[in-house]
């Protein structure tokens, strides 16, 4: 059975990301190059230094999408034919799709940092944030959620990780006012997490218009294999389907748990480029083993065997 490739999104970054495999690699070496050239920016600076834009939205996302791809450039040659989707949390379906060839790494680069740019300039002026809830069913922190927006708070659903795994956006003050009471509901934990941005939630939706225009620029029609939308579970294979779910993406909740249960029963297994986050969220969602590679050992291990 074929595999599934799946690339994680903000928040996976961390200090030295990718620094094993450019000292180890010349093809990563050259994609490195090749990112600080397009971005203007000093890409092995910035993902090997202690350095406060790695964790600004405009450089973490081009950041995590450049050393996904430099994981499944490096694999790519064994999985050629073998890969039934690709499947990415938020930024990460952008690095599916470069992995997909529905974007070219250059175009890939450039849109996901003015995807950060345009979130960020978007946020700015509205004090967002997002807060992981741990503990609570979906069903009763949609309806808390709803309650709230009624009172007049901007809180919402975001990102669905698993049972009992929610992470919420919209108002930071909103949110910070809010752990309390969700411990009171019987939360295990409701934490801020350090972001100055809230995505897949309506404080996004300025920025829509401007970014499909990005976004239509960018898309090719040609895909290697589907990708599993964040906005409804489904695979897609064509520009205007890409379109259509990609443009939306950041105002819709991601749909992370679902893409996981409703899409692993035609694979052996699941391959994570880059990071090991998402195989942690699969333990909990698949008894389909997740493969997490991020270092060169790892890698070579893997193309080694049989």
């Amino acid at each position: 059975m074929s595999k599934a490739v799946i690339f994680p999104g903000q928040g996976s970054q961390n200090v030295g990301m990718g620094k094993d495999l450019f000292e180890n690699s010349a093809e990563v070496r050259a994609l490195f190059e090749q990112a600080s050239e397009i971005l203007k920016e000093d890409m092995q600076k910035l993902c090997f230094t202690e350095n406060a834009k790695l964790n600004s939205t405009q450089y973490t996302q081009p950041a995590i999408l450049l050393v996904s791809f430099s994981v499944f450039s490096l694999i790519s040659p064994k999985l050629k034919g073998d890969i039934a989707f690709g499947l990415g949390h938020s930024l990460g379906e952008f690095s599916a799709l470069c992995a997909s060839g529905v974007l070219d790494f250059a175009s890939a680069l450039t849109l996901v940092s003015q995807r950060g740019i345009l979130m960020e300039e978007t946020c700015k002026s509205k004090a967002a944030g997002m807060m992981v809830v741990l503990g609570l069913e979906d069903a009763a922190l949609e309806e808390f959620c709803a309650k709230k927006r009624n009172l007049g708070l901007s809180v919402w659903c975001a990102n669905y990780n698993g049972d009992g795994q929610m992470v919420l956006g919209g108002g930071r003050e909103d949110l910070q006012s809010l752990e309390v009471e969700l411990k009171g509901l019987g939360a295990k934990r409701a934490l801020m997490l350090p972001m100055s941005v809230a995505s897949h939630c309506p404080i996004l939706e300025g920025m829509c218009k401007e970014f499909r225009v990005l976004l239509e620029a960018a898309l090719c029609d040609s895909f290697a294999f589907p990708i599993i939308s964040n906005v409804n579970a489904k695979p897609y294979n064509t520009k205007s389907q890409a379109l259509e779910v990609l443009a939306n993406q950041l105002i819709q909740p991601v749909l992370y748990k679902q893409s996981i249960r409703e899409n692993d029963s035609e694979i052996s297994g699941f391959i994570e480029c880059g990071g090991s986050v998402l195989k942690g969220l699969n333990k909990r969602l698949s008894q389909k083993d997740t493969l997490s590679l991020q270092t060169y050992a790892e890698i070579q291990d893997f193309l080694q065997k049989d």
